[in-house]
């Protein structure tokens, strides 16, 4: 479908998507670990697919049919949707599984953290059927960034969309690949680089046209470390970023006041209902700012070296896109 559908004029997207009660359409990019189908998984809004979705002339539609979850310390309070999306019929991958009274633990990540749960769509009471709907308001890109120097939420340009598009950043975390015992910084093109048969600049050129031509606001959301690296800082709390993705969902943020990051060039939302103004920034959760800025400085190197690759990108996604110097 990646190699096919771009000849058809249609996007194809590794990505989770879903759809609010007034029809208003979000798309949830990111690599495992960053929350994609935990946030997309929400019960004020319809699923309409959870990995692998096409954008056309007529709006999303999902490919895959099914649903396909971690699941360490997964619980009905925290995720309400996959906790109950889990029965007969499910497959439940490296769980652990009391072997008298056949209750999964999934707070055991004795045999790795990788652990999983594949459930078709509707085991979700609340769905989108058939898993269609239209055009994209909202687009949320998704980024655990162990290195905690990344907004917690930021608003990005077409072009800035077009570059972290392109970049697909993430830190790798330990328990979702096999070798990976800390976190490590990665690229993979598109939030999706092994599933992508076409040259990388295909689909961005696509994702940028579809944002022009349907006004799409595009967002940059971290849910990794806050208050400083990993060993140091603490996991962004899912709270904050739930409360983030509503408010950027429901249009709050697409007036708001933003301050210019001055290393990574991000415009930082100044209030979000429900998030402590201080977390927004992350130079005032970190004790030493010195620091941040230190480690602020490496990973946007790593950005800029990284982007380098790409050889035929217009000037202004590099320029306007990318973190400054």
């Amino acid at each position: 479908m990646n190699y096919l559908l771009p000849e058809a004029g249609i996007l194809p997207m590794h990505c989770s998507a879903n759809v609010g009660r007034e029809g208003d359409v979000a798309l949830f990019f990111g690599l495992s670990g960053t929350g994609k189908t935990t946030l997309s998984a929400d019960t004020s809004r319809k699923l309409i697919g959870d990995d692998e979705h096409g954008w056309s002339s007529n709006g999303v539609f999902n490919i895959e049919g099914g649903c396909y979850a971690k699941t360490i310390n997964l619980s009905r309070e925290k995720e309400p949707q996959i906790f109950d999306a889990i029965r007969f019929g499910a497959v439940l991958e490296n769980v652990v599984v009391d072997p008298d009274t056949r209750e999964a633990n999934y707070d055991d990540s004795s045999l790795t953290e990788n652990t999983r749960a594949a459930y078709q769509m509707q085991a979700i009471d609340n769905i989108v059927n058939p898993s269609i709907a239209g055009h994209p308001n909202t687009i949320i890109f998704l980024t655990a960034d162990a290195s905690g120097v990344l907004p917690p939420i930021s608003k990005l340009s077409k072009e800035q969309a077009m570059f972290h598009f392109l970049s697909g950043y993430t830190s790798k975390l330990a328990g979702t690949e096999r070798g990976v015992t800390s976190p490590e910084a990665t690229f993979s093109t598109c939030f999706g680089s092994p599933f992508l048969p076409l040259p990388a600049t295909r689909y961005a050129e696509m994702l940028g046209d579809k944002i022009d031509e349907h006004n799409a606001k595009v967002y940059l959301v971290n849910t990794g470390w806050t208050g400083g690296a990993y060993g140091t800082g603490s996991r962004m709390k899912l709270a904050y970023t739930r409360a983030m993705v509503q408010a950027a969902l429901e249009g709050e943020l697409a007036n708001i006041e933003t301050i210019k990051d001055d290393i990574f060039g991000l415009d930082i939302p100044l209030h979000v209902p429900g998030v402590p103004d201080e977390v927004l920034q992350p130079i005032k959760t970190w004790a030493d700012p010195a620091a941040y800025k230190e480690a602020a400085t490496d990973l946007a190197a790593q950005f800029r070296a990284n982007f380098k690759k790409f050889k035929s990108v217009p000037s202004e996604i590099e320029e306007l896109g990318g973190p400054t110097a």
